[in-house]
């Protein structure tokens, strides 16, 4: 399965090689450029195929993307399996409703948080937060790729589960 999807990745131009800061600050020689994926219907489809496979049986009553980089990812498996979805905005509009999370989500719902690339985890984590605030049950955060600096150790300490389609390691080959 991730043979298949680091081909994918590789052959939609998504793993870039130089100088790069990423969102939270560190600085890497690397660069997964995830929304060239998502942006790829073909890519996209696969991402979507590998997590409903990934999540089969779970019970997950709503999945939830966080605004911008994931909503793609939580439109597709949606559409793959049914599950409605919701978007968490990291502020909130000063127009409109001004709502930090977007779409129907009732108070005790499973829900899986989906996230494209996980470094140390901050949006996840603020992610999960903000869904738990509003009532959600969020025990899973399922990415594209897992970079391996720390995000899986962010997420233990709120007791929340994390899953990976892919490793850096793995694309990385080592």
């Amino acid at each position: 399965m991730s043979d298949e999807l680091k081909k994918a990745l590789e052959g939609c131009g998504a793993i870039l090689y130089g100088d790069f800061t990423l969102a939270s600050g560190k600085k890497s020689k690397y660069y997964i450029d995830i929304k060239r994926a998502t942006t790829d219907p073909k890519v996209l489809g696969l991402i979507a195929d590998q997590m409903a496979r990934r999540i089969d049986g779970d019970g997950f009553q709503r999945i939830a993307g966080v605004v911008l980089g994931s909503v793609p990812l939580a439109v597709a498996l949606s559409l793959r399996t049914g599950i409605p979805f919701v978007m968490v905005r990291k502020e909130k509009k000063d127009h409109g409703t001004g709502k930090l999370i977007e779409g129907q989500l009732n108070p005790g719902e499973k829900v899986l948080v989906v996230e494209d690339v996980i470094t140390s985890a901050g949006s996840a984590v603020y992610a999960v937060e903000t869904l738990r605030q509003a009532g959600a049950n969020v025990g899973t955060v399922m990415s594209v790729v897992d970079r391996e600096e720390g995000g899986r150790d962010a997420l233990g300490k709120l007791d929340v589960e994390m899953r990976a389609l892919i490793t850096a390691s793995k694309i990385l080959g080592k």
